[in-house]
């Protein structure tokens, strides 16, 4: 072992992992300015030492070349480095009059999932996108989870309170359209997902895995089943038909606050299970047997994500999944779908009932689709930059966020972020977006940073919190300070107005609600002896202090002495666990009747739309769906060389008997054509693939001009977004559709 004076300049450092949703926790060691090593730290609360390819990769993120570490303007067809001051002035200068001129609604806000990865996003982007005035504000959301926004701000109010699986109590589990062993989780955080999978199957339970793919997960799985892309619904319908005529509901103590139940019956009447084993390609025998298996599971929880959350029906998918929950007694309760209770939050006196969730209360200009959650479609962006008349998009904020290769039909939003007036990004790249921005703003790289999950606490499967300090001085401004002064120009004070202006109005604005409720432990107590506390903190510390000081554990600034605080947190680097997730209902439905409400009338008025479609091809007899690898997440990682190194993973997979029948050789080149869009890929062989679908991952296609991520552009693949239809949506949501798609393939000459 070296001995301290040999090792003087080595350091040890403890941080939770950003790059995914699992939180793992990290032990990295330092030698002044360079990472040695990272590894999974072992003493961690929640992961146990687990840790991805993903973790490792922030060395080589910390130190890649290519990321950009300065503001950056560009002049002409030049990108010139600026000092933080001229960035903002640029701002300034340029955006204020145009918005000044042609209206604030002309201005739209672009933001990527990173701000959810990053505690400083949940609070700092509020006051940029008030600042901005605008209500164009499209997200990754709507390329994603968006259904499941909306189901749960429909059936129990809070938009934000994701049923989650208990996976450490389950007896059964039952996923569709998802493959945590590849995401490690999604809209549920649980690092070490394979594990927990195991640990189900070690203690006697069941895990069933639908999917068009025989993917990673499905190996571990205890039961597979392929599925046709798109038709989780006929599946998820029929067996609620068979909970039903089977007289197998059993709400259990849930029921006494459950509205719909006889509506929901309804709904299902005319469902037909040998209907829906047509529809699927999964028989009817076994459907009635996965029905059964789940109502008479002593705990049981259906699990659906992306896969069926980005098609054409994603909100009826995500609503039935969540049915089953109810009608068998599994919502709320130990082993099956229950709410997060993080640390920052009180459960103790919560109450039934609020204002209730509602969409549409404004529309997009050009394709009159509706709001939801504040956000309008990914997929109508490119039609509001394009259309001319009063309110057409001519700038845009984007952070954090890379559309040109994440939404639909990226090739005609490429062009028309081209035509942008002016566009202003945070961003670590020059990406394939970027390269269109009039000004980058690059944040801090995550070991530069402390970092605190608000987003992911309120996903997790066990009541855990973990707060990481910084492992290397800050090299520039922090994300709070940027998104502060974007907040400041936006708003009309100035490039030079303090940020501290911000930082100070978010911790009010927390302080003052905790001031005025007589449940908080400092309800009436004396704000500027609070102020002066926090003031002890960097900016992003202090309303992490705060929220954990007036939480469930909290110390309540003294009135719970030994209580949670955001220093007791940096005692105890590895983490706080306070146990599995505790039951919230009825005290956590904010509907408006404070009831579990099964069938909300939108879901009701959608179920008419399904049953009135029917299934088109377009002429093309093949449907393409997506796929994730452990080593990619968002399309930056594909700069990193530990992430991309080995095997190509670009390539479209088919089945063979699909590729005979077109006389298509195992690695030969093909074009891959929808209704919008084709491309050039090389194609992989498998049975892994249900007959009839191919796959291809998401994110790649980085040969284009004017960026700056030479790895990335020595990576072959083609960019899946540009065969992604945008006139197609989850109509209740403005989700898009990205699995299903109908597309041909041939081979290329």
């Amino acid at each position: 072992m070296t001995s301290p004076a040999e090792n003087s300049d080595v350091s040890t450092h403890f941080r939770t992992c950003p790059l995914c949703e699992a939180t793992c926790g990290l032990e990295i060691t330092t030698k002044g300015d360079q990472v040695v090593r990272i590894r999974g730290d072992r003493d961690d609360v929640f992961s146990k030492g687990f840790i991805c390819p993903k973790g490792s990769s922030l060395k080589q993120l910390h130190e890649d070349p290519d990321r950009l570490r300065v503001p950056m303007i560009r002049r002409g067809d030049d990108w010139v480095e600026v000092s933080w001051d001229e960035a903002f002035a640029e701002i300034h200068e340029r955006l204020l009059p145009l918005l000044d001129d042609v209206g604030r609604d002309s201005l739209a806000m672009v933001l990527g999932n990173p701000n959810t990865h990053n505690g400083v996003g949940t609070y700092y982007l509020r006051p940029v996108i008030h600042a901005a005035g605008t209500k164009n504000v499209y997200s990754a959301s709507t390329v994603d989870q968006m259904p499941k926004h909306l189901t749960s701000g429909l059936m129990w109010g809070n938009a934000n309170a994701f049923p989650l699986p208990d996976l450490d109590r389950t007896d059964y589990l039952f996923m569709l359209g998802a493959n945590p062993v590849a995401s490690n989780g999604s809209l549920c955080t649980a690092p070490d997902f394979p594990g927990r999978i195991e640990a189900i199957k070690e203690r006697g339970g069941k895990v069933v895995l639908i999917d068009p793919r025989r993917t990673e997960t499905a190996e571990i799985a205890s039961e597979h089943h392929f599925i046709r892309p798109g038709s989780d619904l006929h599946l998820l319908l029929a067996i609620i038909k068979e909970i039903f005529d089977n007289d197998l509901v059993d709400m259990g103590r849930v029921g006494e606050f459950v509205n719909g139940v006889d509506t929901v019956r309804d709904l299902v009447a005319g469902v037909s299970v040998d209907e829906a084993a047509v529809a699927t390609g999964i028989d009817s025998d076994t459907i009635g047997r996965l029905a059964a298996e789940i109502a008479a599971a002593p705990t049981a929880v259906v699990y659906g994500r992306m896969g069926n959350h980005t098609v054409e029906f994603g909100t009826l998918t995500s609503w039935a999944a969540d049915v089953i929950n109810v009608l068998t007694g599994n919502l709320d309760s130990a082993g099956g779908a229950m709410f997060a209770s993080p640390a920052t939050i009180r459960i103790a006196d919560e109450t039934p009932g609020g204002r209730g969730y509602s969409t549409g209360r404004w529309s997009s200009r050009v394709g009159g689709r509706h709001e939801v959650n504040g956000e309008f479609p990914a997929a109508g962006l490119a039609e509001e930059i394009e259309t001319p008349g009063d309110g057409q998009i001519r700038a845009l904020v984007n952070i954090a966020c890379n559309p040109i290769r994440s939404f639909p039909n990226s090739e005609r939003l490429d062009a028309a972020f081209a035509g942008l007036d002016f566009m202003v990004a945070v961003d670590l790249y020059l990406n394939e977006t970027t390269r269109h921005a009039d000004v980058i703003l690059p944040p801090l790289n995550p070991l530069e940073r402390p970092h605190y999950d608000f987003a992911f606490e309120g996903n997790a499967v066990r009541v855990v919190t973990n707060f990481s300090e910084a492992v290397f001085p800050a090299s520039g401004p922090d994300e709070a300070e940027i998104l502060a002064r974007l907040a400041l120009v936006l708003g009309g004070f100035g490039p030079e107005a303090d940020p501290e202006l911000v930082h100070d109005q978010l911790v009010d604005g927390v302080l003052d609600r905790e001031l005025k409720s007589e449940h908080s432990p400092i309800f009436g107590r004396d704000k500027d002896e609070i102020v002066a506390e926090l003031k002890k903190l960097p900016p992003v510390e202090r309303i992490i202090d705060l929220r954990l000081r007036t939480g469930r554990f909290g110390d309540g600034f003294g009135a719970n002495p030994g209580g949670l605080s955001i220093g007791q947190l940096k005692e105890n680097p590895h983490g706080m666990d306070f146990g599995p997730l505790v039951e919230r209902l009825p005290g956590a439905l904010k509907t408006k009747s404070g009831m579990v409400e099964l069938a909300p009338q939108l879901i009701v008025d959608d179920m008419a739309r399904f049953e009135a479609s029917r299934s088109s091809s377009n002429g093309r007899e093949l449907l393409l769906i997506g796929r994730r690898h452990v080593r990619s997440n968002n399309s930056w990682m594909h700069n990193i060389t530990t992430l991309v190194k080995g095997r190509s993973r670009t390539a479209l997979f088919m089945h063979p008997d699909d590729a005979a029948a077109r006389e298509i050789a195992d690695g030969g080149l093909v074009e891959v054509a929808s209704a919008v869009g084709k491309v050039e890929t090389a194609v992989q062989l498998t049975d892994d693939l249900m007959p009839g679908v191919v796959c291809l991952p998401h994110g790649w296609g980085h040969q284009v001009e004017g960026t700056r991520m030479q790895i990335a552009r020595e990576q072959v693949g083609a960019n899946l977004n540009e065969l992604i239809d945008d006139a197609i949506i989850d109509v209740p949501s403005g989700n898009g559709v990205l699995n299903g798609v109908p597309v041909s393939v041939a081979p290329v000459a």
